[in-house]
């Protein structure tokens, strides 16, 4: 396997087409074509499902892009490292949760871009386990994450701000007459949460303890879905309060209060800790510490 084979593989999966990855490339579609060819008659497998310009990756292509990441991004952390050069350039591959992805990651991407505008960013959404996991692999270069303080022993995580949580339903809904809200009072309530593997497993947690079952559970990949269903009075939710502030303030969300266990959530940067900080992670560390944290060092 050649570093152009994997290059070309892993860009033409990324963008579900030869001919998009030729464009980003500078190839001509044949070469990329060409060089996906050789691949699988070197695996001698498939790699690709063809149908008409879009493709999609086979079980074993699935399998192997994995490993491509790790090897190209090795490829490129090396090249970076040989030439000794401080100015920070290549690719950062950055996992986050959603809720960060709305709230407090933007203004960070958009000074960094315009402060190293040779690095090209990649951002993967996903829950906690997914960043850690992809940290761990060598899939992510560094990872946002919002939860209680990571402690993991294969990671460095650094807390840049702690995140008020709040519980939050439509004004007029029955349980606001029960605010400010112990446990008990969500028993039988309906709620609506993100997908396990984050700050919900805090509340699950809390309420496991207490004893207390809510009524129906509805579970949402997407604040935006949760927030709008909430709206139609549904249930009730729990949200980092950065991420519902504009609802609350325009009167179509309620704040209840919470006197139960407190939640403890953080937003984080975390990496690998064997990971060599390229320039451009060192730059991206620095600026989250100055933008979202209190800009000390670490």
């Amino acid at each position: 396997m050649e570093i152009r084979q994997l290059k070309a593989f892993a860009t033409a999966a990324r963008l579900s087409g030869f001919g998009r990855a030729a464009e980003l490339l500078g190839y001509a579609q044949s070469s990329v074509s060409a060089q996906i060819q050789s691949l699988e008659q070197e695996l001698g497998t498939i790699l690709f499902e063809r149908l008409g310009r879009r493709v999609t990756l086979t079980d074993d292509g699935a399998r192997l892009l994995v490993y491509a990441e790790q090897i190209l991004k090795l490829e490129t952390e090396a090249r970076a490292a040989a030439s000794g050069s401080r100015v920070p350039r290549g690719t950062l591959t950055i996992g986050a949760a959603e809720s960060l992805c709305v709230s407090r990651l933007p203004p960070l991407f958009q000074e960094y871009r315009r402060r190293y505008p040779d690095v090209e960013l990649i951002l993967k959404m996903g829950t906690r386990p997914d960043s850690t996991q992809g940290l761990i692999d060598n899939i992510l270069d560094v990872a946002f994450i919002i939860d209680r303080e990571l402690t993991a022993p294969l990671l460095v995580s650094e807390a840049l701000i702690k995140e008020p949580m709040v519980l939050v339903t439509a004004p007029g809904h029955p349980i606001t007459q029960k605010a400010p809200l112990w446990p008990p009072d969500l028993q039988g309530e309906s709620l609506i949460l993100t997908e396990p593997g984050c700050y919900r497993d805090v509340l699950d947690r809390i309420l496991a303890e207490a004893g207390i079952q809510p009524g129906p559970l509805l579970e949402f990949g997407s604040i935006e879905a949760i927030k709008q269903l909430i709206i139609r009075g549904m249930g009730t939710t729990l949200l980092p309060r950065i991420v519902v502030e504009r609802e609350i303030a325009a009167g179509q969300l309620a704040e209840l209060g919470w006197e139960g266990p407190e939640f403890r959530i953080t937003t984080q940067i975390v990496r690998h800790k064997d990971k060599w900080l390229s320039p451009a992670q060192q730059a991206l560390w620095k600026l989250a510490r100055e933008m979202i944290g209190n800009g000390a060092e670490a």
